[in-house]
């Protein structure tokens, strides 16, 4: 059974596009000569990455071990963190095969009394929350009169 294998190259102090350009022609004619049964780059606004189908992993060890892939692995944009080589397909492509259906969850809760009574012909107030009226002046006077007047009485100012 044939595998993928990927390389992800980052953006770094160049674009990893420019390393593509410079690199890639080599690294598909060298894999195509090891045995890679099949390629594709994808570019992203990251960074770019080479998908390539090996039948077997020695096929795999042999190309990544040449000189010529060794070289362009070094000449990444971003020797330091830039570089991500590992099995299977790149990015966020997922299982090489479709995952099996899980059994259905539920809902996940259930459903809790609640702590008054419902009544479905009024609307629903909670038991003992009083029910206060709000005005835009306290006391006896109207406006700005009137709530200063509220004030020295509250504070004794």
């Amino acid at each position: 059974m044939s595998e993928w294998y990927s390389i992800e190259v980052f953006d770094g102090s160049t674009s990893a596009g420019l390393w593509a350009g410079a690199y890639g022609d080599a690294l598909v004619e060298s894999a195509l000569l090891a045995g890679a049964k099949d390629w594709s780059w994808h570019y992203h606004s990251w960074g770019v990455v080479l998908e390539v189908e090996f039948q077997d992993a020695a096929s795999w060890e042999a190309w990544k071990s040449l000189a010529g892939t060794q070289a362009a692995l070094d000449a990444v944009p971003d020797p330091l963190s830039g570089l991500i080589v590992y099995r299977g397909r790149g990015g966020s492509s997922g299982a090489p095969w479709p995952r099996r259906p899980r059994p259905l969850a539920g809902s996940g809760s259930a459903a809790l009394p609640l702590p008054w009574d419902w009544d479905s012909d009024g609307p629903a107030l909670l038991p003992g929350v009083p029910r206060r009226f709000l005005s835009s002046s306290v006391g006896t006077g109207a406006g700005l009169a009137g709530s200063r007047l509220t004030r020295a009485r509250l504070w004794g100012s």
